[in-house]
């Protein structure tokens, strides 16, 4: 379809503003000749308020509905190091909202990283210690944290982890329309776009919006958390969803998702890995950028990897999503920092 036509459909729902548009499409020339082919990153790390991160983009919408819908506080869950949830508590600020936020862990004694933030913010964290096992599915996560914040909160507007709804993933889906122009622009069209999956409401998005503009880009998530119960369906269902709020009908299935599941996710999620540290040390120093422990380190590593064996051609341009989380670096300082 013709990019004119999605920006408009785009256009017609209900949007707060907390992203200023385009975010860069930065060329890593140290980088590019470390890996001998052209590599560029899109900073969606510096979007939003307190500190910012790609969950700007998703709760533009989310908060429109709950301002519409006459919500005076909103809730939603996360790990720890949660920048979803730092990003929630910011912007609910911005528009005079009280935000809740769910921890299924004791509470640290010492609060770090996007939990210092979050107490700076005045966000009330809810700690809940949930014992138990294995993976679950996203929607049931969903709804027995909505229960449970029903009950210590009353009256509230509900945002799924990972701002992870039809809603949220229309920030990616304008965020797709953006970074197609961009790349096409540049000269980029047969590049690769590599983004940490952690719910995958960021993948959904921009693998419906790529789809839907018949974009020669091509898409792969890094899943960096081994955490759900049929994952790749579920990410086709949300972009089959996506496709029918926006009335752009069409069937994603799930053997199709551009997902690489479980493969980076270790030691598990909300816990840095070597591999991970190494690669954030080294854009750290080849460009003066950072990256976060949990999401992009590991991420930016899988992306290193998967060079190494080839499996990101040979020539083709790469294209790094950087979705933010920098307060995490501060809450891991014990293996972070270690020499490589």
């Amino acid at each position: 379809m013709e990019a004119q036509a999605l920006k408009q459909a785009l256009d017609e729902l209900p949007r707060v503003s907390l992203v200023n548009e385009p975010t860069p499409l930065e060329p890593l020339p140290r980088l590019s000749a470390e890996l001998n082919r052209p590599c560029y990153i899109k900073r969606d790390d510096g979007i939003g308020p307190a500190m910012g991160g790609n969950k700007a983009r998703k709760l533009e919408y989310l908060l429109a509905d709950a301002l519409q819908k006459g919500y005076k506080k909103v809730a939603t869950y996360g790990g720890l190091q949660s920048n979803h949830a730092r990003l929630t508590a910011a912007a609910a600020r911005k528009f005079g909202l009280e935000a809740h936020l769910f921890y299924f862990e004791p509470r640290p004694e010492t609060l770090k990283g996007n939990l210092l933030i979050n107490q700076l913010l005045g966000a009330q964290m809810h700690f809940i210690p949930y014992v138990g096992g294995g993976r679950r599915s996203l929607s049931a996560a969903d709804f027995l944290v909505h229960q449970l914040a029903s009950l210590h909160i009353g009256r509230h507007y509900f945002i799924p982890v990972g701002g992870r709804s039809v809603l949220g993933s229309l920030g990616y889906v304008r965020a797709a329309l953006e970074l197609h122009q961009q790349a096409t622009a540049a000269g980029l069209e047969n590049a690769w776009v590599i983004v940490a999956a952690g719910t995958g409401g960021t993948l959904a998005g921009l693998w419906a919006g790529f789809t839907w503009l018949g974009s020669p880009l091509r898409l792969m998530g890094i899943d960096v958390g081994a955490l759900w119960k049929d994952f790749p369906r579920s990410i086709a269902h949300l972009a089959t969803r996506l496709s029918a709020r926006l009335k752009l009908p069409h069937k994603f299935a799930a053997n199709e998702v551009p997902l690489i599941e479980s493969e980076y996710a270790t030691p598990a999620y909300g816990m840095p890995s070597k591999a991970g540290n190494h690669a954030l040390q080294l854009l750290a120093r080849l460009e003066g950028i950072l990256l976060d422990p949990i999401y992009t380190g590991k991420a930016f590593a899988a992306m290193l990897d998967l060079v190494a064996k080839g499996r990101l051609g040979t020539q083709e341009p790469l294209i790094f999503l950087h979705t933010g989380g920098l307060p995490a670096l501060f809450a891991f300082e014990d293996t972070v920092y270690s020499t490589p």
